[in-house]
């Protein structure tokens, strides 16, 4: 992260803040597809985490945690956007290009409906670890937990996901 842009930022600069978004807009944009498997509402996630993250932006104390505070109030959308939904959709990893590969091989496997039956917590961090390929204690980050919570949720949402995929 440009400690300077994020300073622009602050203090009002906009084009400083266009720079931090266009850095950013296709992974918060593919990690809120993934949660929601909407196109239309994975990119109003994306976008009002960016408007979010632009009205709080004189909030952020450390700015080497930037990219864990984006995260959090992404997630947090993607909460807000499942409860307006009222139900959960279906998730059409085919749209998202990196996960094509890895659902062809679970040939027989239903994994679109498997995976839309997890919670949003549970998607967030498999899209995060397998994704996205963030490490254990990046994901920490993102999400301000321990390290320790996160193998835990991780484990817990693996062992989710392969139940679901047993049922299908």
């Amino acid at each position: 992260m440009d400690h300077e842009l994020l300073v622009r930022s602050r203090a009002g600069d906009r084009e400083a803040f266009d720079l931090i978004v266009a850095a950013r807009a296709e992974s918060v944009y593919r990690t809120a597809l993934a949660i929601l498997g909407n196109d239309a509402d994975a990119r109003d996630a994306a976008q009002d985490s960016f408007v979010a993250a632009w009205r709080r932006i004189r909030d952020l104390r450390d700015d080497d945690r930037f990219d864990a505070w984006l995260g959090r109030i992404l997630i947090n959308h993607c909460r807000s956007a499942l409860r307006r939904r009222g139900r959960v959709r279906e998730v059409a990893l085919e749209e998202v290009p990196e996960t094509r590969a890895a659902v062809a091989s679970l040939d027989g496997f239903d994994f679109d409906e498997a995976f839309c039956r997890l919670t949003v917590d549970q998607r967030a961090i498999l899209v995060l670890h397998h994704l996205h390929g963030y490490g254990i204690r990046d994901i920490a980050n993102w999400l301000g937990i321990p390290s320790g919570t996160v193998k835990w949720r991780l484990n817990r949402a693996r062992n989710a996901l392969q139940r679901e995929l047993d049922r299908t």
